[in-house]
C-alpha cells in the first residue's frame, strides 16, 4: 500500500482515531520516507486493545498482537510515543520510529535504521546526550579525532564534557566547517565546555605502532587529560576499550554535538601546530594543505626531501625512502 492507499483503508477502520496510533512502515510511508507497506501496523493502551474482537497472534518481543484485514495493533510502546499529526490521524514521529526499529533489531531494517538515526540527529544533534541525561548521566563526553590521513605531524584527539544548557548555533562535523567558524567555535567551546582533555601522539609512535593504533592512544590519552571523569564516552565510530561506558556512533562528529565539539578541539589544535610546522618549513605549504598529500606537497618532497616529522610508513614517504636507498 502507498500514502494514499493506507489513508483509504484507515477511512474504512471503525475505531476512535484517538485511541490509537500509526507506527512502524506505516508512519515511515505517511511521512515520505519509504514508498508502501505491506500492512498498517498501530498501537494502542492496553485496556483499549482488550476490547478490541480481533484475532490474536504473537508479534514482535513475544508480545501478543491482534489483527484484521491488513491492520495489525499491538499495546507495546503505547504512552512512550511522541506524535505527529497527518490528516487528522496520530502518526508515530521520525524518533519514536527510529527507536521501535532499533528495538525490533531485523537485519533487513539494517539501512533504514542508520537512514533514520541520520534524519532524527540531523534535526536534533543533542539526541545522544538527551537519551543519556533521560538515565540520570550527567558528565557526558565527546571523543574525537583528526590527522589519520596526513603524511606529516600528529595525530591529535580531544575529550570533551559540555555543561547541559549548551548552545553554539551551527557546531557541527569540524571539517564542514570554516577556517574562520572553527577558529570561533573553539574559543567557545573552550570557554563553555566543563573539561576538556587533549591527546597527541607523535609521528614516530604512528610509525611504530601504526595509525589505528596510534589513533586509539590519543584518545584515551585525551580522556586521561579531561580535568573531569566523563561517566559516559559517546565516541565518533572508533570503539575504546575502557572503564567508562562508551557509545560508537558511526559519523558522530555530525550526529552528536558534544562530539562535534571534540571534533573541532582536536582540528583547530592540529592545524596550530602545523601552521607552526610551515614557518619551520614553508617550502612544503603546511598552513594550506596541513601535511595531506596534496600535489604541492608530494612535489615538495621530491624537491627539499623529507623532514623529521614525516610519517616514515607513509606510502609516499615510504617510497621517497627506498627510492633514496636504490640511488646508492
Amino acid at each position: 500500500m502507498k500514502k494514499e492507499e493506507i489513508f483509504n483503508e484507515l477511512s474504512h477502520l471503525k475505531l476512535d482515531k484517538n485511541k490509537y496510533i500509526i507506527i512502524g512502515n506505516t508512519s515511515l510511508v505517511c511521512q515520505d520516507i519509504l514508498d508502501e507497506v505491506e500492512t498498517i501496523t498501530l498501537a494502542c493502551s492496553s485496556d483499549y486493545y482488550e476490547l478490541l474482537p480481533w484475532s490474536i497472534k504473537q508479534g514482535a518481543f513475544g508480545k501478543n498482537i491482534k489483527f484484521f484485514d491488513c491492520f495489525l495493533i499491538g499495546d507495546s510502546f503505547y504512552d512512550e510515543l511522541r506524535v505527529v499529526d497527518i490528516q487528522g490521524y496520530r502518526f508515530s514521529n521520525l524518533e519514536s520510529t527510529y527507536e521501535f526499529k532499533k528495538l525490533e533489531n531485523h537485519f533487513k531494517d539494517k539501512k533504514l535504521i542508520a537512514k533514520l538515526e541520520m534524519m532524527v540527529c540531523t534535526n536534533d544533534n543533542y539526541y545522544f546526550e538527551r537519551k543519556l541525561r533521560e538515565k540520570g548521566i550527567t558528565l557526558i563526553a565527546g571523543v574525537d579525532e583528526v590527522g589519520r590521513g596526513p603524511l606529516v605531524g600528529p595525530v591529535v584527539a580531544a575529550c570533551v564534557i559540555l555543561p547541559e544548557k549548551f548552545s553554539l548555533d551551527g557546531l557541527t562535523d569540524s571539517k564542514k566547517l570554516s577556517e574562520k567558524k572553527r577558529e570561533y567555535f573553539y574559543k567557545e567551546i573552550m570557554k563553555q565546555a566543563v573539561a576538556v582533555g587533549v591527546g597527541v601522539i607523535s609521528e614516530k609512535i604512528i610509525d611504530e605502532v601504526n595509525i589505528y593504533e596510534a589513533t586509539k592512544l590519543a584518545m584515551k590519552e585525551a580522556i586521561s587529560k579531561c580535568q573531569v571523569k566523563p561517566e559516559h564516552i559517546l565516541i565518533d565510530a572508533m570503539p575504546l576499550s575502557l572503564d567508562i561506558p562508551t557509545t560508537s556512533i558511526i559519523k558522530g562528529d555530525f550526529k552528536s554535538i558534544t562530539i562535534s565539539a571534540a571534533s573541532v578541539i582536536a582540528k583547530v589544535t592540529r592545524d596550530h601546530m602545523l601552521e607552526e610546522l610551515d614557518k619551520k618549513y614553508p617550502m612544503y605549504d603546511f598552513k594550506d594543505n596541513k601535511g595531506y598529500p596534496t600535489k604541492k606537497h608530494l612535489e615538495a618532497i621530491e624537491k627539499y626531501g623529507i623532514i623529521p616529522e614525516h610519517r616514515r610508513s607513509y606510502g609516499p614517504v615510504r617510497d621517497y625512502l627506498q627510492k633514496q636507498i636504490s640511488l646508492f
